[in-house]
């Protein structure tokens, strides 16, 4: 049973290396993405600072909080078995939530996730415990102070963060304003030197209290003298960036990669233990087993675990180099950091989340409260906040999401809550802190337009519920794994063993999946960062007619689907195409927003020139998808219902207008793909062909009506349905030709005499 153990204590350990590696992933996002959003720096050299202050942190960091030893339990009523359940409860479910988070580039607590699965663990087998007989109450078993802690540091980051980061950037850019440049001749050392003190704050009261030569008389000194050490700090820095200016230094971006030295070194000195505090105390609980326990692992109390431990410093100088080798490696930590970046991107993009009910409402309502404050505002008022706020004159690094001022503003004032929030004993999250304050930036900046603000709104409340999420994911997943492992003994501590692995595995291939579907659209992301006005629009006319290549393709699929598995009486296919078209909807209109984004990036005249026909274009592709959800929805009631199948003559009929409809997409996927003009007029003229053959087999049909069988009418209605949306899929075809046409030459003319009618 010994064995089991050790060999228990060894996957904790080879979980620990693996939390490193996603936990560092996931805390990325802290200290990365203000010097990666301003471009303050190539990536290589931000990652060589983050990587030093991660490095430092770690290496010189104690190592080990009380919250992994006795935080959350009381270890002297708990025995050695107790607390190896709940050990690797907590590491298996820390390691499949934070990966999970990860893939999904959303950014979690690493501090609420450990709390809460501890927690979790530890209430499942104090419950055990007390239904056994034991005699003692939740009281003694359990100490939910850090928890609820935890829980209000959740309110107060996000409140705090959230309210400083608005009025602060607010404050900042009616001071330097978006052509900042201009006013930084005296503005920058003060500036300067009230931001390198603060970071100087933050890592003074957050980034080194915690290291190994802050001694007791070390803190107390700080604590006695930091008026004094600020102060000439304040002096000293303002000098100094004053005269950095002077030697045509960028002193904002000195800023910007002191801020993330500071964060990254915070980060790595106080929540290392997130990631290696429970396989420690594991260790060190197995440890004191062995010498003490006398092979009794369910009677051997773990009073030991009380006492202070201290971290040898092998294991501190390990942790740091696999952080350091996670962050440059890491493709996750870039995802990550992704998500904030695009939520508080200067410019339009590819907006990550959709439209909720709940975003739609506050962004209307805080609308008709600013349409209230314009209206009593003086109009000389407007008129100078209009010119201090004119983001049309932003200045930004070539690919930057926003500027240098803002970037200052994230880190300088993170870290000053940060180091505030600690001096108050208040549990600010680094995380909620970081990400809230980025979010207020932006919002102050402007950056949440009437055409991102719902969208930007949805993805806040996402990655907030996330958090909440991830508390109460935690404490029932850990509560659950712990209940398994307690009853099931050691065949379920293997079997859990390999699932964690087996999950670990399958989440990194899909990550890998699904970044090769994200790398194909670089071809946006240049139309964003491309300033020639003339090089715009032929990329971004690529890009849509590659875009609508895809839904002609798709279309041309599904038509074919959607009609075979009618005839076939195929109710699942029909039920995958339904989803599938849900899912194509979707896909549509945010090809459709991100094809607007690149059209506003062209030329003024080229815009009003091809925005009707760009407009068209999308129209009928709109249309062509209408008409496929309504030839489906008849098709998939009509089958789910096993009503009677589509009589063979008219089997026929339909496999030749099929036919007929295939071969014109398949024809207009080729004319894209080979951009020859000349073939549009006889591919509209094939389409008045198809579609006078439909209305002729459309009006033969309701003759047949009158004088068939009465049984079989219900299923030809449904055919009829197939004609009537055929006809007007191959009618929105005809006006997506011309379109299409338009959109590469202004003065092309059709040159065919219409069959039906005019499109």
């Amino acid at each position: 049973m010994d064995i089991l153990f050790l060999c228990v204590i060894i996957f904790l350990f080879l979980l620990a290396v693996f939390d490193l590696s996603v936990g560092v992933s996931n805390d990325a996002v802290n200290f990365l993405n203000s010097a990666l959003g301003t471009k303050a720096a190539s990536f290589k050299r931000i990652l060589i600072v983050a990587s030093i202050g991660v490095f430092i942190g770690a290496a010189m960091s104690n190592g080990m909080m009380d919250i992994a030893r006795h935080g959350i339990f009381r270890p002297e009523h708990f025995s050695f078995y107790d607390l190896i359940c709940i050990f690797m409860a907590v590491m298996v479910t820390d390691i499949i939530l934070l990966d999970i988070f990860n893939s999904l580039g959303m950014p979690t607590s690493t501090t609420v996730s450990m709390v809460f699965e501890l927690l979790g663990a530890t209430f499942v087998v104090a419950l055990i415990k007390m239904a056994g007989g034991v005699d003692l109450g939740f009281a003694e078993l359990l100490n939910t102070e850090k928890a609820l802690s935890v829980i209000l540091g959740i309110f107060l980051s996000v409140a705090i963060a959230f309210f400083f980061g608005t009025v602060v950037q607010f404050l900042s850019r009616m001071v330097f304003t978006f052509e900042y440049k201009s006013r930084l001749k005296w503005k920058i050392g003060i500036f300067g030197g009230i931001c390198a003190t603060a970071i100087i704050y933050f890592l003074l009261l957050k980034g080194a209290k915690d290291l190994t030569f802050m001694t007791p008389e070390v803190k107390a000194w700080i604590k006695e003298n930091t008026l004094t050490i600020l102060g000439g700090c304040l002096v000293f820095f303002t000098i100094l960036m004053q005269l950095l200016h002077w030697l045509k230094v960028n002193v904002l971006k000195v800023i910007v990669l002191m801020g993330t030295f500071a964060l990254a070194m915070a980060f790595a000195g106080n929540d290392l233990v997130n990631f290696i505090g429970v396989p420690l105390t594991g260790l060190a609980s197995y440890q004191d087993y062995i010498a003490n326990g006398g092979g009794d692992a369910h009677g051997f109390l773990m009073g030991s675990l009380n006492s202070p431990a201290s971290t040898p410093l092998y294991f501190l100088i390990g942790a740091g180099v696999i952080m350091v080798t996670a962050l440059a490696t890491s493709k996750k930590a870039r995802n990550v950091s992704k998500t904030e970046i695009g939520l508080g991107s200067q410019n339009g993009g590819d907006e990550m989340f959709g439209s909720s009910r709940i975003a739609r409402r506050l962004v209307r309502w805080i609308l008709s409260i600013l349409a209230r404050v314009r209206r009593v505002t003086p109009l000389r008022v407007r008129r100078w906040f209009n010119r201090r706020f004119n983001v049309d004159e932003t200045i930004m690094e070539q690919g930057a999401a926003f500027d240098l001022i803002r970037g200052s503003i994230n880190l300088v004032l993170a870290g000053t809550l940060i180091a505030l929030g600690t001096s108050l004993k208040l549990p600010l999250s680094t995380t909620f802190v970081t990400f809230m304050v980025a979010m207020g930036t932006s919002l102050a900046d402007k950056a949440w337009g009437r055409e991102s603000a719902v969208f930007r709104v949805t993805g806040v409340i996402s990655v907030i519920g996330g958090w909440f999420i991830t508390a109460g994911a935690a404490f029932i997943g850990a509560g659950i794994i712990v209940l398994a492992m307690y009853y099931g003994g050691h065949w379920v501590m293997v079997a859990l063993a390999a699932l964690t692995l087996w999950l670990i595995i399958r989440s990194n291939q899909r990550f890998k999946e699904k970044q090769e579907e994200e790398n194909g659209d670089t071809l946006f992301q240049t139309i964003l960062t491309t300033d020639d006005k003339q090089e715009t629009w032929n990329l971004t006319l690529l890009y849509i007619v590659e875009q609508q290549r895809k839904f002609i393709e798709y279309a041309q699929k599904l038509y074919n689907g959607v009609t075979e598995a009618f005839i076939k009486e195929n109710a699942g296919g029909l039920s995958k195409a339904d989803k599938s078209l849900e899912m194509e909807k979707r896909i549509l209109k945010n090809a459709r927003r991100k094809e607007t984004l690149c059209i506003r990036r062209v030329s003024h005249e080229t815009a009003i020139e091809k925005n009707a026909w760009f407009h068209l274009s999308n129209n009928c592709c709109m249309s062509i998808l209408y008409n496929l959800r309504r030839i489906n929805e008849v098709c998939r009631e009509h089958v789910e219902n096993n009503f009677l199948p589509l009589p063979l003559r008219y089997v026929t009929e339909l496999e030749m207008i099929r036919t007929q409809v295939d071969t014109l997409l398949n024809d207009t996927i080729t004319l894209m793909d080979t951009g020859s003009m000349e073939a549009i007029p006889t591919l509209r003229r094939r389409g008045d062909e198809i579609k006078e053959m439909v209305s002729g087999t459309y009006h033969r049909l309701f003759d047949q009506l009158h004088d068939g069988d009465p049984t079989a009418m219900t299923v030809l209605y449904v055919y009829i349905n197939i004609l009537q949306e055929t006809r007007e899929l191959t009618s929105s075809l005809r006006k997506y030709l011309r379109a299409f046409a338009k959109l590469h030459d202004s003065e092309f003319r059709s040159r065919i005499t219409p069959v039906i009618s005019p499109a």
